[in-house]
């Protein structure tokens, strides 16, 4: 006879049959393996006709999900789409990944699951402001406590939000007390670290939630081990005129002044150089960071970083910029609209010589809540933002997104794109691109560019020029 237990976020495997991907722990006397491959192990078992006694799991009691759902008065029906995801993680077993654009009510269709699992959950997020939203919408849901991991607080219930960073350090220990994993953002899971939020855990039931699956490093192809790998994807082409708002994008070239391209050239003309001399070919995100680690040791790369950032610079800052923006907002002054850049030194510039109250990570909660809800209410009609909005937290309605800067990231530029793409009566949603033409924001926008290949860009409405051209 085989007994199963969980211990620290493993299991131990005591018997003389050895089963698949366990291996021999000398200190217990017993086999060991990943508690993420409960399942699989019950499975072969099962399948091999051995007999076994399970310990594993220790869950939370839990009322009937399904009959408080139902009872709260506050069930929701399904779009077409969510249905079909939901569907589409049923038939995967209740594992893998749902891919839906910001906007497409990815936080109804985590609901729905938890219900239809009738099993204790843990929801995890990557923010603070998230694990307040999901909270807030589950106990609407379900009008019951919700529990908290996270800011503080741990207080497990039935159905508990934590954030990741929270998750991770208690994985050991709550890696046998939930049935169901609702990964919220799941991109992020697969960094080091959160990884073992699913290795440790014997839930058997995994859903992960997001807009963007890939992630620049690679490592989503984890995600088919730690969550069961994409089951159903809708683009925003697909849902774009529909349940989204119709949209259209338009790449804006600016050209420096004078003063501006002769600097810029100075500058990057020092990084290209080294890149020449040293033979060294950018390619990808990884290529960059051995520079920047090769730059700790090496004076040469860390005068060239300082030359491509000081070049950088100005091209981001440029005064065309500024004039350009000044005609956007002219344009567009019946109209909400979100001001992104990549460094906070924009943020502030903008803010300042606008009169647009500006948004970064040193914005206390208190302050930029109040900021967003008077841009909800209409009492501000812009806001300036650095990357802090791009995702995990909650914002108003807006139909203009005005990029200033930013990286090559493709999740980034979607996030952006869904930021304003909540459906409006009658109103279409436009996306500007101000670039400075001839300098390295060109294939930076370039690369951004693929985002929209990926998540679908509407016929018709492709990236157009303006201006410069």
């Amino acid at each position: 006879m085989i007994k199963l237990s969980f211990k620290q976020g493993t299991l131990l495997i005591e018997g003389n049959v050895r089963v698949p991907n366990a291996t021999w722990d000398e200190r217990s006397k017993s086999f060991r393996a990943p508690a993420m491959q409960y399942r699989d192990i019950l499975n072969y078992l099962e399948n091999s006709g051995i007999g076994f006694e399970d310990d594993v799991l220790d869950l939370l009691p839990c009322p009937d999900l399904r009959v408080a759902y139902e009872a709260s008065g506050k069930k929701l029906e399904l779009r077409d789409y969510q249905a079909e995801a939901l569907v589409s993680w049923g038939e995967n077993e209740k594992r893998g990944v749902l891919v839906l654009p910001t906007g497409s009510g990815k936080t109804l269709v985590g609901i729905r699951a938890i219900a239809g699992c009738n099993t204790p959950a843990l929801v995890l997020v990557p923010t603070l402001d998230l694990l307040e939203q999901w909270k807030k919408q589950l106990e609407e849901a379900f009008s019951m406590e919700i529990g908290k991991l996270g800011g503080g607080e741990k207080k497990l219930l039935p159905i508990t939000v934590s954030t990741y960073d929270s998750a991770y350090i208690h994985a050991e220990t709550l890696g046998n007390k939930f049935g169901l994993l609702v990964f919220d953002e799941v991109h992020h899971l697969p960094a080091a670290g959160y990884r073992s939020i699913a290795e440790f855990s014997a839930a058997p039931y995994r859903l992960g939630l997001t807009a963007t699956y890939e992630r620049e490093d690679g490592l989503h192809t984890e995600l088919n081990r730690l969550v069961g790998g994409k089951v159903y994807e809708k683009k925003v082409s697909e849902l774009a005129g529909g349940h989204l708002a119709p949209y259209r994008i338009e790449k804006v070239n600016v050209a420096l002044t004078d003063e501006e391209r002769e600097g810029y050239e100075e500058h990057y003309s020092v990084f290209l150089n080294y890149l020449k001399k040293t033979g060294i070919i950018m390619k990808s995100p990884q290529d960059f960071q051995k520079l920047v680690m090769k730059s700790g040791r090496d004076p040469g790369a860390r005068k060239a970083l300082l030359a491509r950032n000081a070049a950088r610079d100005l091209a981001f800052n440029s005064a065309s910029k500024l004039e350009k923006l000044s005609e956007i907002l002219g344009e567009h002054r019946e109209d909400r609209v979100f001001i992104f850049t990549e460094h906070n030194r924009l943020v502030h510039r903008i803010s300042r010589q606008f009169l647009i109250p500006a948004i970064t990570y040193r914005t206390p909660a208190k302050e930029r809540n109040s900021i967003l809800e008077k841009f909800k209410n209409g009492t501000y009609r812009a806001v300036v933002t650095s990357r802090v909005l791009d995702e995990g937290i909650d914002v108003p309605e807006a139909s203009v997104g005005i990029i200033m800067s930013g990286t090559g990231s493709k999740r980034a530029y979607v996030q952006r794109l869904g930021r304003i793409l909540r459906k409006k009566e009658g109103k279409e949603a436009v996306l500007y691109e101000i670039v400075a033409s001839e300098t390295s924001e060109t294939g930076t926008a370039r690369r951004r560019k693929g985002a929209l290949d990926n998540a679908g860009s509407q016929p018709g409405s492709q990236a157009k020029p303006r201006g410069g051209e």
